[in-house]
């Protein structure tokens, strides 16, 4: 089954840029969410994960918040990237290989992921290491 593009380009949109889908859906009137919520993972949190699922865990990791807006987040051709690099606390021991992303509601713990997909190419985590995704990471609906 499959959903029209200008379906797709309207749910990035309204998740992604807060934009209201007319006649569908708004964005919350009180206590909206302002952020979404990035983490990173060593292994693919798949569709019944959540965000704690095989979460990066190298010292200093957090997950970081982008601006829920078109400040934040490009969305076009149904497909959606961050405006600017996504910088992660810089590694001050332990490691691990980041191959995987995903996007939540901001909160931490077990929140569930909106979307996730592959890091290309992947990042070794580690003591100094700054883990960034770049304007070219995506999340295309197709």
């Amino acid at each position: 089954m499959s959903i029209s593009n200008t379906t797709e380009n309207a749910l990035m949109l309204l998740i992604f840029n807060a934009t209201a889908w007319g006649n569908y859906a708004d964005n919350a009137a009180t206590s909206p969410q302002t952020n979404v919520h990035v983490a990173l993972h060593t292994g693919d949190p798949g569709e019944a994960g959540d965000m704690t699922t095989t979460e990066a865990t190298y010292t200093s990791y957090a997950r970081v918040n982008v601006a829920r807006t078109s400040g934040g987040w490009t969305v076009a051709a149904n497909s959606v990237s961050p405006v600017a690099t996504i910088s992660f606390p810089a590694g001050t021991g332990g490691s691990g290989t980041v191959s995987y992303f995903s996007t939540g509601k901001t909160g931490g713990g077990a929140t569930p992921i909106l979307f996730s997909g592959t890091v290309s190419p992947s990042i070794v985590t580690g003591n100094g290491v700054t883990p960034q995704l770049t304007t070219s990471t995506a999340i295309t609906l197709d």
